[in-house]
């Protein structure tokens, strides 16, 4: 069937009404930063906090996870990274039109991808929050063992060894997990939520 024979169906109930019901505001936070950055970590410590204190609709769309089965057929050369993002920006799309705090964790390397991903959300519903760690000390935490790989050409196009990593420009939040814990990180991040009237006060019961 070709392009001009699909006509996308518009569905009556709305991102809005959806949104409507879950006492929170949809958006999609994309964690970006370098491999051991911390990025999978906060991203849970996140969900956790605001399932369990904010009684928030999330999900975590994690790199690792995605690789193994909507994009299992994907390499990490750059054009199979861009599909990969490509992809996954579609996905947190229709995770956000259902109303969900779409939690996302990526090193998705080029400014150029990530601006693609973002150009897809209405205003205000995508945050990129920059995961900032130096480059030397996520090689000194390796928890997978891949930077010490990728120095002895056992992985190619590794982000920060034989691939470049281009920092975010204007990210809505940097956390700095050289310098903070994982619940400062954290900490940071809801309070951001609440000044924006994502979320709406503490709601533990």
């Amino acid at each position: 069937m070709t392009p001009e024979n699909i006509f996308p169906h518009k569905h009556v109930m709305t991102c809005h009404d959806r949104s409507a019901i879950k006492g929170h505001q949809p958006l999609v936070l994309w964690l970006t930063g370098y491999s051991g950055s911390g990025k999978s970590t906060i991203a849970s410590a996140l969900e956790e906090r605001l399932m369990r204190e904010y009684h928030a609709h999330t999900y975590l769309l994690d790199g690792d996870n995605i690789r193994t089965g909507l994009n299992a057929g994907l390499g990490f050369s750059e054009e199979d990274r861009k599909e990969n993002i490509r992809r996954i920006g579609e996905v947190a799309k229709l995770m956000a039109d259902a109303g969900l705090i779409v939690i996302t964790a990526f090193i998705s390397p080029f400014r150029a991808d990530r601006d693609q991903v973002r150009a897809l959300f209405p205003q205000g519903e995508f945050w990129e929050l920059y995961v900032s760690c130096s480059l030397e000390v996520c090689m000194q935490r390796d928890p997978k063992g891949l930077y010490s790989k990728a120095v002895a050409g056992q992985i190619k196009d590794f982000t920060g060894i034989t691939s470049p990593y281009e920092e975010p420009l204007s990210p809505e939040l940097v956390v700095h997990t050289d310098e903070n814990s994982v619940d400062e990180c954290v900490d940071q991040i809801i309070t951001k939520l609440m000044e924006k009237k994502i979320i709406f006060g503490n709601k533990q019961r």
